[in-house]
């Protein structure tokens, strides 16, 4: 071993675990919190509220895409549809995802339509042609790009699962805005 590798080694963090004893002790406690143990480091509610609005976001969005799947038409519209049926299909994976997560917080995922448009950070806007449809989901893309960047900052390494599922749909997000802008290129 090289003397950098030996110094390198010698300033590494330690890394300590918790006894196995304590690890079974813990686990026991509060049991009815399922997957909520004691290591749980972000404020529940917070996450819950932040995720209710993601939820009613990805609910309007699959809504959004549906009306546009159906109601496109013109030359390009088949390619287009299918588009906006795929996108759609995933909103809802999303959704199905958020709603999951908010359960295992201990919260209730909010489905009411009476509320979702007002709790969701996107728009739902019917569009009058195909270009106005994509425009409208590539508007609604971007605010949830930085929605999801916003959360994802705030939660931090609070809540790790929590963080890594909205950097997982952030990227499905920002996948759904390079298609959307790459269709915008095409019909120019």
């Amino acid at each position: 071993m090289t003397t950098a590798t030996r110094e390198k080694n010698e300033s590494a963090p330690t890394f300590k675990m918790s006894s196995v004893a304590t690890l079974r002790t813990n686990a026991r406690r509060k049991i009815e919190e399922g997957a909520m143990t004691a290591g749980y480091a972000a404020n529940r509610e917070q996450v819950i509220t932040l995720l209710n609005e993601a939820l009613a976001t990805e609910i309007v969005c699959t809504l959004r895409y549906k009306r546009h799947y159906f109601m496109a038409t013109g030359v390009h519209a088949e390619g287009v549809a299918a588009e906006f049926l795929e996108h759609a299909t995933q909103e809802q994976e999303h959704a199905d995802q958020i709603a999951k997560r908010i359960v295992q917080l201990g919260g209730e995922p909010d489905f009411s339509p009476d509320t979702l448009t007002k709790r969701s950070h996107a728009e739902y806007v019917p569009g009058k042609d195909l270009i106005d449809m994509v425009k409208e989901n590539l508007v609604a893309e971007r605010i949830a790009i930085d929605s999801y960047k916003e959360m994802i900052e705030l939660i931090g390494d609070a809540d790790t699962t929590t963080r890594r599922m909205l950097e997982w749909i952030l990227s499905v997000e920002e996948e759904h805005a390079d298609d959307l802008a790459g269709l915008l290129d095409a019909g120019r």
